[in-house]
This record gives C-alpha cells, structure tokens and sequence, in this order.
C-alpha cells in the first residue's frame, strides 16, 4: 500500500520550488478516508519562511476536510531516505498518532519505515493540551 504513497511524494517533489536551497522534497499522506494528499517544498527570498513538504501535504488534507494522517511518505531529491525536519514532525504529530508509520524513501521506493513516536517520542500531546 505504501508503493503508491511513495509515487505521489515523488510526482509531488517534481513541483517543488527550491531555487535558494536546491533541495525539492515530495511529501504524501493517505488520509482517514484512503484519499492521497500530497506537497512539496515551497521557498521564497525571505528564507526560512517558506514551507516544507510535509505542511503543505498537510494542508491540502485539512482543506479537503481530513483531519487525520493514517501514513505518509517523504522523499527528497539529494538526501535518500530524508526524515521530516524537527518542525515538521511536530506539525505530523498534530494529525497522526504514535504509530502512524512515515515512510523514508529514495528514488526507488520505500527504503524505511518509523513510527511517528520514533521521529519524534516527545511530542506535544494534542489530548493534553487542547
């Protein structure tokens, strides 16, 4: 099931704008309802305020009124089996659990999974605080 997760971040890096960093990322996540939701990175000249991958995969699910990352995929073009940035695990953990698998992977597929509690053991607990 990941195969197809793992070609969506890869369609999505595709449509990365990365001109300052040079380093495309793709992202997908299947949501609660299976849809695929994927992004890419997206800079600008007021580096860092662009976005990652992740969020913007992120924010295509919520605008489509999904709430919940049941897995997901990253990619990048010059790192194999680049693991989401601190910030962006923290902003996975917001719509996953601890065991929602995220996938690393290189130009052939899937080369890594890790829990979501794995990439990041001591999140902010969404049910504690809010």
């Amino acid at each position: 099931m990941s195969h197809d997760l793992f070609e969506a971040a890869r369609a999505a890096m595709s449509f990365a704008h990365a001109p300052y960093s040079k380093f495309p990322v793709g992202a997908a996540i299947r949501a609660e309802d299976g849809k695929i939701y994927a992004g890419a990175n997206i800079e600008n000249l007021s580096f860092p305020q662009g976005w990652c991958a992740e969020p913007t995969a992120i924010s295509h699910m919520i605008m489509a009124g999904n709430k919940k990352i049941v897995e997901m995929a990253v990619i990048a073009e010059k790192l194999p089996l680049c693991p989401p940035c601190g910030g962006c695990r923290q902003k996975i953990a917001e719509f996953a659990t601890a065991k929602t698998p995220i996938y690393l992977c290189d130009e052939t597929g899937v080369k890594k999974t890790m829990t979501m509690e794995e990439l990041l053991p001591h999140s902010f607990a969404t049910d504690i605080l809010g």
